[in-house]
């Protein structure tokens, strides 16, 4: 099998070692336990969530259109 190194801050190595069920599981099998989505949700998808959830109402979402089109890019990136 194909390993790979990985450089992880202390916090995060801490909770992945909080993580473990038993002191031999394997970093390897509480990682694919884990609940990591194979893709990542899009703006369009957060947004949706949001609408649906009511936090959001169709004059914010104008808002939010009209923000958004008049948005540029820095003149300095």
């Amino acid at each position: 099998m194909a390993t790979k190194t990985i450089t992880l801050e202390l916090d995060a190595y801490e909770r992945l070692l909080r993580a473990k069920r038993d002191p031999r599981e394997s970093f390897t099998s509480v990682l694919c336990r884990l609940a990591i989505p194979d893709e990542g949700a899009s703006g369009r998808d957060l947004l949706d969530g949001v609408v649906s959830l009511g936090f959001l109402s169709d004059e914010d979402l104008d808002a939010i259109d009209r923000v958004s089109a008049e948005d540029r890019p820095p003149e300095t990136p």
